[in-house]
């Protein structure tokens, strides 16, 4: 299983055979817009009242999710974002200030009462 720092190695390593290289964040930002459009209209077509018309290509929401993620990597890799840090301050985050937001669920006890 490939780590976070793996995908961004990988998707560096591809847009590096590039002269081009990375988009602007400006363009990214852009792209990254467009890719949850799509993801969007995919889930209006799975979940929503708004079936594919017949003439429409078969996407999935599996798809439009990895188009997501490339883009995300790209836009942090441009800006030389570690997202696997980013992801560890999201997390602490969420567990320090949204630690009593919501209900948790039961813990199981069985083990305890023997």
């Amino acid at each position: 299983m490939k780590t976070i720092h793996d995908l961004q190695k990988d998707v560096d390593q591809y847009i590096s055979q590039f002269q081009e290289g990375y988009f602007s964040p400006l363009a990214l930002t852009a792209r990254m817009t467009e890719e949850l459009g799509e993801l969007a209209r995919e889930v209006n077509h799975y979940y929503g009242e708004k079936p594919k018309k017949s003439t429409e290509k078969e996407k999935t929401i599996e798809e439009e999710l990895g188009d997501m993620l490339f883009v995300l990597i790209c836009f942090a890799n441009s800006l030389e974002i570690d997202l696997e840090e980013a992801h560890n301050r999201v997390m602490e985050k969420f567990k320090t200030r949204d630690a009593n937001r919501w209900t948790k669920k039961e813990e199981n006890h069985d083990d305890e009462s023997n």
